[in-house]
């Protein structure tokens, strides 16, 4: 089943900073864009990504965060609360409306007159709880699920705030991206799922290669680079 179509409610972009010290540029501060966006192969002609070893390439071109999930953190962390707005976690794309168990892996949109698709769920690295100011940002981000998602760019073209982001087709109906994004982020996954998704063709590659090593039971993964910058 097709989703309604949803209203782009703003873009955003940013460039590499020295934000933190002794510690490595990010670009996760973004700010609106105005206009027209070119949309590249890997993701707005003017938006950056600091390390392209982690962040950004064809797979995560641009990210996606539901502004409905604002109020949940808001809420949960009232410290923080002035950064809790729309762009606030260095996402590219805003809507009201959809959500990630709204979604499945694989789904294809029209962004303006570019076609995009659904290829993972967004994995937090440290970079977020400097950018929040709290120590435990990527934990309860992973926790709570509503980490947005990213889309490979299937053609280029051009989109504006304003324009419909419409849903074209969903190839994957059997893989929720809010399951799947718990699969990811679960310890003790049951192998047999993690084979499944292992084999999805539609699946960013990284995480074909972490459920493939899920498969083994005894295989621990050691997030700690990621978490902690470590």
């Amino acid at each position: 089943m097709l989703l309604s179509d949803t209203r782009i409610s703003s873009l955003y972009a940013g460039k590499a900073e020295d934000r933190w010290p002794g510690k490595a540029p990010s670009a996760i501060g973004k700010t609106i864009a105005d206009g027209k966006l070119v949309v590249t192969r890997t993701g707005f002609e003017i938006d950056q990504q600091a390390d392209l070893k982690v962040h950004g390439g064809p797979d995560k071109a641009l990210h996606h965060y539901a502004a409905d999930h604002y109020t949940y953190w808001q809420n949960k962390l009232p410290a923080q609360t002035e950064k809790f707005v729309p762009g606030g976690v260095g996402e590219n794309i805003s809507t009201l409306g959809i959500v990630e168990k709204d979604l499945c892996i694989g789904d294809v949109f029209a962004l303006g007159s570019a076609r995009i698709q659904i290829s993972q769920g967004r994995q937090p690295c440290w970079k977020l709880n400097l950018h929040i100011d709290n120590k435990q940002m990527v934990k309860l981000f992973q926790e709570s699920g509503f980490t947005g998602w990213y889309y490979r760019v299937l053609e280029t073209g051009s989109v504006e705030a304003g324009d419909l982001l419409e849903h074209i087709d969903r190839p994957q109906p059997d893989w929720s991206l809010d399951k799947i994004i718990a699969a990811r982020f679960n310890p003790k996954l049951d192998p047999t799922i993690a084979a499944s998704l292992s084999e999805l063709p539609e699946l960013a590659d990284n995480w074909k290669d972490a459920f493939a090593k899920k498969k083994d039971k005894a295989f621990r993964e050691n997030t700690s680079a990621r978490t902690s910058g470590a």
